[in-house]
């Protein structure tokens, strides 16, 4: 005889079992716990407090409905009979089918900008595009891992044209800059769209674009300074898609859309870089959706609509030993002699086009900056005005250069007329490589390649990220070749070129 339990579906996001036994309880939720590498650092997991796993399926019965796939093999392996109780508003989505013109039928303004190898053209979709959008049409709920350069903006303006049938749309990205350049595609394309973000509080449009950051702090005051109510406005939506998704924090993402969001019943997430953590994707498969659909760099390269790239890997020959990667990362981006030697190299390599250069400490862009005359320098606390006067000389003059940290420009920033690609001590990060690397492999209507450069060393740690950098290029598809670099004897002889 088959014992019976319920599955309750609270909304969107939550449900729970009621009536299952501790034993099958504990079971799925070993199916559904991953440990966190980053917790053998914390207080909590050195005291013994926390085992430092994260739990998708609770003791207590309570998971989420997206993640069923993963618990009901078990629960029906224990021989249990489900009644399922749904409470979720129930709604027949008739989306279109997506062809090439769906943005000339539907946006007023749709014509690529000034800049644009296109420039003053209908917008058509591309084939990847449409294939992508009829992929989420046909998953309501789902994540897309798709190649920075593949036009996400066009992706998610045509995903909140979608979504208006049924209600306002809300549009998450990772930072201010983000938030403008999302406003202005939007405005091309005659959306009626607002921003939420600092000051900016513009929550009465059909699409609204925000930061993570600004919602989680709208949600935990409940209301605007003008009385805007954050649930009465949840209540007006019918779409979330969040752009970036990787780059906003699990444990917010989480609060905020399984939460107060918890009955938008569309939500779409896209990324260039889905995290391959499992308790990273895990936490957006649980609040979002699964993976749909993937649009690779390379096949675009292949195809000709993102620019080819070589990476130029420029390992410097170092001395010594350190006894941590701190201490040794310290020595490689504060050394005098190095900071010489690469201000020299982003000089000469600054003669071919304009160059970025991404770096990881404010010490070390400052050195830098210091050492380049007439470059322009951007970090977290460079106001938003500056940051967007670097950005457009970039995207309007030649030989220009930007020293920029990776945490403010490594994702998303729309900067086709990049020629040359610096990073430095680019590290080991799966999302922090790729979305670098996209930086430079937009094309423009006057760019079709990109030189990326990788300078590291050959230091203990700094090499072991080298190994590891190398094999995402592999499984990228990019091109790379590695030189050792004798930089005391470069300086000496003044035969520093963009050719090392």
């Amino acid at each position: 005889m088959k014992e019976k339990c319920k599955l309750i579906i609270h909304d969107e996001v939550n449900c729970e079992f009621v009536g299952l036994t501790p034993a099958v309880r504990r079971a799925c939720s070993n199916k559904l716990k991953f440990f966190i590498e980053a917790a053998r650092h914390t207080p909590a997991f050195k005291l013994g407090r926390w085992d430092g796993y994260v739990r998708f399926f609770h003791l207590n019965g309570n998971t989420y409905t997206n993640l069923l796939e993963h618990v009901l093999p078990t629960i029906i392996e224990n021989n249990y009979e489900i009644e399922i109780i749904d409470n979720r508003v129930q709604i027949d989505f008739e989306f279109p089918v997506i062809d090439e013109e769906f943005l000339v039928d539907n946006a007023p303004n749709s014509v690529w900008p000034k800049g644009h190898p296109c420039e003053g053209e209908n917008i058509l979709l591309r084939p990847h595009q449409v294939e992508c959008l009829n992929s989420f049409t046909d998953n309501p709920r789902s994540l897309g891992e798709i190649s920075t350069g593949a036009g996400k903006t066009i992706i998610s303006a045509c995903m909140s044209i979608l979504g208006e049938p049924y209600g306002r749309t809300l549009v998450i990205v990772p930072s201010r800059d983000l938030v403008k350049q999302t406003q202005k595609d939007y405005e091309l394309l005659g959306l009626d769209v607002g921003v939420f973000y600092g000051s900016k509080k513009e929550v009465d449009k059909t699409h609204t674009i925000c930061t993570w950051q600004s919602l989680e702090s709208w949600n935990k005051t409940g209301t605007t300074k003008d009385g805007e109510d954050i649930h009465d406005f949840a209540k007006s939506l019918s779409t979330i898609i969040v752009d970036e998704c990787h780059q906003a924090k699990s444990n917010v993402l989480q609060k905020l859309l399984g939460g107060t969001f918890k009955n938008v019943p569309i939500r779409w997430g896209i990324s260039g870089t889905i995290p391959k953590d499992l308790s990273v994707l895990y936490s957006l498969n649980a609040v979002i959706g699964s993976i749909v659909a993937n649009v690779r760099a390379r096949d675009l390269m292949d195809k000709g609509i993102l620019s080819d790239c070589n990476i130029n890997i420029l390992q410097l020959i170092d001395n010594g030993e350190y006894d941590s990667y701190q201490s040794e990362l310290k020595f490689l981006i504060s050394d005098p002699d190095r900071l010489d030697w690469m201000a020299e190299f982003i000089k000469n390599t600054a003669l071919t086009g304009n160059t970025v250069v991404l770096y990881t400490r404010v010490e070390t862009g400052e050195e830098l900056h210091a050492r380049i005359p007439d470059s322009y320098l951007v970090h977290g606390a460079v106001k938003s005005q500056d940051r967007e006067e670097a950005y457009e000389t970039i995207n309007d003059d030649d030989g220009k250069v930007v020293i920029a940290s990776f945490g403010v420009a490594s994702t998303g920033l729309n900067l086709p007329r990049i020629f040359n690609l610096i990073l430095v001590e680019p590290g080991k990060s799966f999302v922090r490589v790729i979305q670098s690397i996209g930086r430079g492999v937009r094309k423009a209507k006057d760019k079709d390649h990109v030189e990326i450069y990788d300078l590291c060393s050959t230091l203990k740690y700094s090499k072991k990220h080298l190994t590891s950098r190398k094999k995402l290029y592999e499984e990228a598809g990019y091109p790379f070749n590695v030189k050792k670099v004798d930089y005391h004897f470069d300086l000496l002889s003044g035969s520093i070129s963009s050719n090392t």
